[in-house]
């Protein structure tokens, strides 16, 4: 009986969905600060293939620049769609990565 024990077997969790697209826009909104200790944060509004995400992180500046072909892992919200954290990077074409 106890052999069958799974911490946590009652929430089954939703896997996070991904995307991919060429980088159209972005709008940056900050900083934000939430409450005190917590660092300043940037809010990032993605123009993604035509949907808009939002991401949020602590830099001014993004990795990304427009018109690269971007990848990362979102969630659909009530307040839209939220880019999760450290998520929110290039796509590598695999066919010319070792030219």
């Amino acid at each position: 009986m106890a052999g069958k024990f799974r911490p946590g077997a009652r929430r089954t969790r939703t896997p996070k969905l991904q995307g991919k697209g060429t980088l159209e826009s972005v709008a940056t909104e900050g900083p934000f600060q939430e409450w005190l200790g917590m660092p300043e944060l940037y809010r990032h509004s993605l123009m993604v293939d035509g949907t808009e995400y939002s991401y949020q992180t602590e830099e001014p500046e993004l990795s990304v620049s427009i018109d690269d072909i971007v990848v990362f892992r979102y969630k659909e919200t009530a307040k839209g769609n939220w880019i999760d954290r450290n998520s929110l990077g290039v796509w590598i074409d695999p066919a010319t990565y070792n030219q």
